[in-house]
């Protein structure tokens, strides 16, 4: 926990923290679910001036909805992909993205190690986005939607059980962790950018890829694989602990780390939390490029390709609603690699 790189800001449960024994009831993980999602939903509406009678994919009784339980740090992302199919083919309308992950009901309380871990990792936190495909939008939309890539490595048993919700030898359910997740995870990048690189990189870039792919599984030359830059292709990256193998710099990863020690790993809404950092540091001009990445259980990759319709700027009036606006000045922070744990 002291090498997690979090701050002391981050949100957890009030039913875990202050109560005596920790309430894991129904109607507390309830009452969290709502403190997040309740309060993500509001702020989206009020800053896009959309009633909620205009959505058209949500949960209504004559909506379409979909269950993407399950999913976990990559719903998020697969909420939009799939939220692109709906409106492709339902014309002038919303789809709102609600992305979060309830602590309280899966926090563990036994003694494996491997399953102890999930209860260091994850925080309280919540996002909403709204996407739409009607034409008079445009002017007020921040982004266009340019690529979805999934990726699935549900085949391989390893990669499937890296992550597994599972009961200890105490009949505790928990999930469990493997020791191996790191490098299924870069594994799964590799898979996915591999489809990716095409859509976004130059010519040059997607060449040189091409010629070492061709060397190492066609040839069998004893040759280090090349790692296309993808710097080149984008402008921000919204990712978290893989930016070795994409060769990125402090700069680029500086939303990623501010955001785990602001907020700490909040899931499948990390990467809007990125997203909103790099907005309220006034960095989004018109035109630029932005790659979100969200890993999850399954094991799944899963890459979100956007370009800036307008410079987003952080004081006006509609970005007030951004979480860090009250806050950014105060960061980047210095992250020590380990950090006492405040009582």
């Amino acid at each position: 926990m002291e090498k997690s790189g979090y701050g002391q800001m981050t949100y957890a449960p009030t039913g875990l923290l202050t109560k005596s024994p920790p309430d894991q009831s129904i109607a507390a993980a309830r009452e969290e679910t709502e403190a997040a999602i309740f309060g993500a939903i509001d702020n989206l509406l009020e800053k896009v001036g959309v009633e909620v009678r205009e959505i058209g994919v949500l949960m209504r009784g004559n909506v379409l909805s979909y269950n993407l339980g399950g999913m976990g740090c990559s719903a998020g992302l697969i909420s939009v992909d799939l939220a692109k199919d709906l409106l492709q083919v339902h014309p002038h309308t919303y789809a709102l993205v609600v992305s979060t992950e309830n602590i309280t009901r899966n926090w563990y309380f036994g003694n494996h190690r491997p399953m102890l871990l999930t209860n260091c990792l994850f925080r309280i936190g919540a996002a909403a986005i709204l996407l739409t495909n009607r034409p008079s939008d445009r002017r007020r939309s921040k982004y266009q939607l340019r690529h979805t890539v999934r990726t699935h490595r549900g085949a391989s048993d390893k990669s499937y059980r890296c992550v597994f919700q599972q009961e200890d030898d105490r009949n505790i359910i928990g999930i469990s962790l493997s020791k191996e997740l790191m490098a299924i995870a870069g594994e799964a990048l590799k898979t996915n950018i591999t489809t990716l690189g095409p859509l976004v990189l130059p010519v040059a870039e997607q060449a040189l890829f091409l010629a070492t792919l061709v060397a190492k599984k066609l040839l069998r030359w004893k040759v280090k694989a090349y790692v296309p830059d993808f710097k080149l292709a984008f402008e921000h990256f919204c990712i978290h602990e893989m930016e070795k193998s994409l060769e990125l710099t402090d700069r680029h990863m500086e939303p990623s780390r501010m955001t785990l020690y602001r907020f700490g790993n909040t899931s499948s809404s990390s990467v809007w939390y990125e997203l909103a950092y790099i907005e309220a540091k006034g960095r989004v001009r018109k035109r630029d490029r932005v790659w979100q990445i969200g890993f999850g259980s399954g094991f799944k990759c899963n890459s979100v390709v956007w370009r800036a319709l307008r410079n987003v700027d952080p004081n006006c009036e509609r970005e007030k609603k951004n979480p860090w606006r009250d806050e950014i000045d105060g960061f980047p922070v210095h992250v020590p690699k380990v950090a006492p744990i405040l009582s």
